[in-house]
């Protein structure tokens, strides 16, 4: 049987993969779309998730990310702009969005190995309670993730019409787009009639 430490791991993992597979195939104009009225993005979504990722399995437990962009550290700091961490700027390429990630991912997971579940560290965030544990740190991350993750299901599907779980996993039903058609206009039928 798995332990607890695994379990959460694998479904961090399995919610940052899905992340990142949303921005596959799209162009970079696509995957910097700001596609909400709070200008919500692909990228921006990835970019997001290393920061957090950072904040919660590296500064939290005393293990910063070595070299940590100038964007991250002045993130970090209270008067920093506003969402400077849910877009990419000009000189910040999708490349180097996703190469940031995967370094994260694995300091991550660096930090993940090394800790006890048991092992406490300090959300300064969350304010003089902050005192916490990497139990409760992985709940919260995978929670998190996945909150994003089911972003970018929806942001990639009103770009291009891409959906499903993970790339071979759609968790949708296997229909032609007729019947997704049909389905959509009954849904819309029923919501009209609502109201």
């Amino acid at each position: 049987m798995d332990d607890l430490k695994h379990v959460l791991q694998r479904y961090l993992d399995r919610e940052r993969r899905a992340l990142l597979w949303k921005l596959d195939g799209l162009s970079e104009r696509d995957q910097r779309w700001p596609a909400t009225s709070t200008g919500t993005n692909l990228l921006g979504l990835v970019k997001h998730v290393a920061f957090t990722q950072a904040g919660y399995l590296g500064d939290v437990f005393g293990r910063p990310l070595p070299d940590k962009p100038a964007w991250m550290v002045e993130a970090d700091a209270d008067d920093s702009e506003a969402n400077l961490d849910m877009w990419a700027s000009s000189e910040e390429t999708p490349a180097k969005i996703v190469a940031l990630y995967e370094r994260v991912n694995a300091h991550a997971d660096a930090t993940i190995a090394a800790l006890d579940l048991e092992t406490v560290g300090h959300v300064p965030w969350w304010g003089p309670s902050g005192d916490t544990t990497l139990q409760r740190v992985l709940v919260h991350l995978v929670a998190e993730v996945a909150r994003h993750a089911g972003h970018a299901d929806i942001l990639r599907e009103t770009l291009d019409g891409g959906r499903g779980l993970v790339d071979g996993n759609p968790n949708l039903p296997d229909e032609d787009e007729e019947w997704w058609e049909r389905y959509v206009a009954r849904l819309r039928t029923v919501a009209e009639a609502a109201g």
